[in-house]
Parts: structure tokens; C-alpha cells; sequence
């Protein structure tokens, strides 16, 4: 089933199937940071943003929100729906910390009523730079309409996704979506949901359970990938 490599990335691989509108994604163990500027090799990554990943788009499933993700293979790979990713990376921000505090000043921890949307066009060359709708527009083939479900499905998605880790005490501080084109042309989410994608802060102690922690130097990624699995395998 699983057939010649079609591209890899930071993180994963994807791989051509027998079918064509079928994928295998792949989750690499090695961990970057900083657009790819700070990278290590960690045995176990690959597993935890596999499984993690896995158990997000499930639970998307059963509110009908249309994503790629068709069933976890193994320790390590999906099974996807082939799409045409749009080179835009949408970023939701449920309070301020990282780069826009950096940015724009905002005091860290501000709550943003609502929920701030913000697009990063995906090129590595350019270091992913913040881009405004109309940018979007030009740089992209979307239209103003596809524009506009992209970010109200953005907004759904954080909707849904907030009870979902309040449960198990995760407080969803911001996070990292992409959507392709799938082969009828309807734009679903794609990419993954993972500890990579996301800022996670434990609502008890304000510990970051993300990758904050390999950016940072602060704690081993492994440990803490492995208490947001256990997190979620709790979650009935």
C-alpha cells in the first residue's frame, strides 16, 4: 500500500499509495524549531504527534468539521486524503504571548475577545511573514468566499477544540492550522493538530505542554508529549 516518497518535510513524510487520492503521512522523530533553525533527533516524537494528532481529528469528526485524516495506520502514520495544500498558515490566538506580544506590544496573558485570526504565508525563504487578507488574495489562488470559510472554520475549530482540553485541565493558548484543496475542490483542514502546531499551558500550574519547551530549553519535549497523550486517552 505504502509506495514511493512524494515529499518530506520538517516533521513528516508523505507517501504515494495504489490509491490516488490517498495518502500516507508519516511522523518523523526529530523535533524543530525557529522555521527549521533549531533541530534534534528524539526517538518517540513521531509516535506522540502521531497518536496525539490522531485523537484530535477524531474528535473533529464527530462535530463533521471535513479534515484529511481518514485513520491512523501504526505507531506513526495516517492514512490522508490527497489535497492541494493553500500556502497560508492560519494562526488562532486565544491570549497573547510569543511572537505578537514581541510584536505588537500586547501584555502578555491579554484574553482576546473574540478569538484573534491571524495568516502567515507559508515560505520558507520569506520566514512564513505575516500577511493581511488582501495579501492572502494575491498571493494565493483563494477568493474572498474561501477566504472567509477558511477562517470561520478556524474559529469553529477553537470552539470545539477549548472544552475538549479544558476537560483534562489544557488550556488552548494559541494554535497553527493549514487547509488544502482535496480532488472535488472543497477546502478541508489538513496538516496535523499536535503539541508542534499548538500552545498548551496546564491550568493549574501555567506550564507550558508544547513545544515551547524545546524552543526554550526549559524541559524534555518527550516527557511532556507523553503527559498530553495521557491527557487525552483519560477523556471519555
Amino acid at each position: 500500500m505504502k509506495n514511493e516518497l512524494l515529499y518530506e518535510g520538517k516533521a513528516k513524510q508523505v507517501y504515494l499509495t495504489d490509491q490516488f487520492n490517498q495518502l500516507i503521512l508519516s511522523y518523523k522523530d526529530e523535533a524543530t524549531a525557529f522555521n527549521g533553525k533549531k533541530k534534534a533527533k528524539m526517538v518517540g516524537k513521531g509516535y506522540f504527534n502521531n497518536l496525539i494528532s490522531a485523537k484530535i481529528f477524531q474528535y473533529l469528526a464527530e462535530f463533521d468539521v471535513p479534515s484529511h485524516f481518514k485513520k491512523q495506520l501504526n505507531d506513526t502514520e495516517q492514512l490522508v486524503e490527497r489535497t492541494t495544500i493553500i500556502p497560508l498558515e492560519v494562526v488562532v490566538r486565544n491570549l497573547a504571548t510569543g511572537s505578537i506580544v514581541q510584536r505588537l506590544g500586547f501584555k502578555e496573558k491579554t484574553v482576546f475577545h473574540p478569538p484573534l485570526v491571524e495568516f502567515y504565508y507559508k515560505d520558507d525563504g520569506l520566514d512564513d511573514p505575516l500577511v493581511n487578507d488582501q495579501h492572502a488574495l494575491l498571493m494565493t489562488d483563494i477568493t474572498r468566499e474561501e477566504l472567509n470559510l477558511i477562517k470561520n472554520s478556524a474559529l469553529r475549530i477553537n470552539h470545539l477544540l477549548q472544552p475538549y482540553f479544558e476537560k483534562v485541565s489544557i488550556q488552548l493558548v494559541d494554535f497553527k492550522l493549514e487547509f488544502g484543496r482535496n480532488q472535488a475542490g472543497d477546502i478541508i483542514l489538513a496538516d496535523e493538530i499536535s503539541p508542534d502546531t499548538c500552545r498548551f499551558w496546564d491550568m493549574a500550574t501555567g506550564e507550558s505542554l508544547d513545544k515551547d519547551v524545546f524552543r526554550q530549553g526549559s524541559s524534555n519535549l518527550l516527557t511532556v508529549y507523553q503527559k498530553i497523550l495521557a491527557r487525552l486517552e483519560a477523556i471519555k
